[in-house]
């Protein structure tokens, strides 16, 4: 996968040159001969753990991206590396995680932090055009149908979205592998087709990584 570099259990992405070869939020820093890497935890981000247990994953250096529930920006951080000439909208609510957010976004030109509700797509709209990927990892009750009306409004045709489930977040009693029965039935019934589906124990206990598409790719 390009801009990504595998050793065993541990993952990296490249630092494109137009950036710092500098840690953004205390990662460790390594420097090969493939260029200037930065350590992406799989126990920190969902996404490195997918990977890990083998999606995969091919965005282009000039993919547009919105990432729903963006945190303090860990793994949009290196989405940034991987879409250097791309574009990065950055959802998200908590006041206290956009503090740390912005702190990332200060050093990278292509991350846009939006502070908004992403239950409420309407409300961003005048920053976001339509994107070539919808990321989503939001643990709310809810967290299906936000990924859904996101995707309506604004997953280009023909294009991937990306989906982290928190079973638990959904139903703390049901057994996750019911939830993610349910999840997938949603899906379909709005008009998604599954691409891949996998759970991401042991490093994300109760969640699973859905990868859809609004078309037959």
């Amino acid at each position: 996968m390009k801009g990504i570099v595998r050793d065993g259990k541990h993952l990296y992405t490249v630092v494109p040159s137009k950036f710092e070869g500098k840690s953004l939020y205390g990662e460790k820093i390594v420097r090969s001969e493939k260029g200037v890497l930065r350590s992406w935890n799989p126990y920190r981000s969902k996404l490195a753990a997918a990977i890990l247990k083998g999606i995969k994953l091919d965005i282009s250096s000039d993919a547009h991206i919105l990432y729903l529930g963006a945190g303090a920006g860990t793994t949009v951080s290196h989405l940034s590396d991987l879409a250097y000439n791309g574009t990065i909208y950055a959802v998200e609510i908590s006041a206290f995680a956009m503090k740390k957010l912005i702190e990332i976004c200060r050093k990278r030109s292509n991350i846009i932090p939006i502070f908004a509700d992403a239950s409420r797509p309407e409300s961003y709209c005048h920053y976001i055009d339509r994107v070539d990927l919808v990321y989503q990892d939001i643990s709310q009750r809810n967290q299906v149908d936000i990924f859904i009306a996101n995707c309506d409004s604004y997953l280009r045709k023909e294009c991937k979205a990306i989906l982290m489930v928190k079973a638990k977040s959904i139903d703390v009693t049901a057994d996750p592998k019911e939830v993610y029965m349910k999840v997938a039935e949603q899906l379909k019934m709005k008009g998604y087709n599954i691409i891949e589906s996998k759970r991401l124990d042991p490093y994300a206990k109760d969640h699973s990584l859905f990868v859809v598409s609004s078309h037959d790719l």
